[in-house]
């Protein structure tokens, strides 16, 4: 049935290029909900913005998902919180990896040897982010105290600004 709808929007977006048969440009679904009637106002903006805002969408849930897998994991399995971010960690790069490089950054490869070259640089760079994580969940919350879900809120925010950092300038570069 996708298919199907992606078929009907090409034929209407060439039948609005005046049947020019020229080959068009590949749309995602976030280009083809800007061009709701409501939604085209912001349509400059996202043009300009698309890279930074799909990250902060995508970031946003990857940030609520990790939160909300803590807190059930927390309350339900009572486990070390260093365990317990690392199941959580494995669940939500999976989900990272997937919608950036389909959504974000446009992480299209042509050969499978550059696929794992992103996969492994991907994994990578979020094994590093993992590490400063469970450094500051040890230090704030196993050595010093802290309230745990505050400590996992500000770790979260250290980990998104360093993991865009690291997908936009080394994995997911522009050649």
């Amino acid at each position: 049935m996708n298919d199907e709808l992606n078929e009907i929007a090409d034929q209407i977006e060439k039948e609005n290029n005046g049947g020019q048969s020229e080959k068009l440009e590949k749309k995602d679904i976030f280009d083809k909900l800007i061009h709701l009637p409501v939604l085209n106002i912001f349509e400059p903006f996202y043009k300009k913005y698309k890279e930074a805002l799909l990250y902060l969408f995508f970031g946003g849930t990857a940030f609520f998902l990790n939160i909300f897998l803590f807190a059930a994991i927390d309350k339900c399995f009572h486990i070390s919180e260093l365990v317990n971010n690392i199941i959580c960690w494995v669940v939500c790069v999976l989900y990272q990896y997937f919608t950036n490089r389909t959504w974000v950054f446009d992480g299209h490869v042509d050969t499978l040897d550059e696929f794992f070259k992103q996969l492994i640089g991907f994994f990578g760079g979020r094994l590093f982010t993992l590490l400063v994580e469970e450094l500051i969940i040890l230090v704030f919350i196993t050595w010093l105290g802290f309230n745990t879900m505050v400590v996992k809120l500000v770790a979260q925010v250290v980990v998104i600004v360093l993991n865009y950092v690291i997908s936009k300038l080394i994995v997911f570069k522009k050649k």
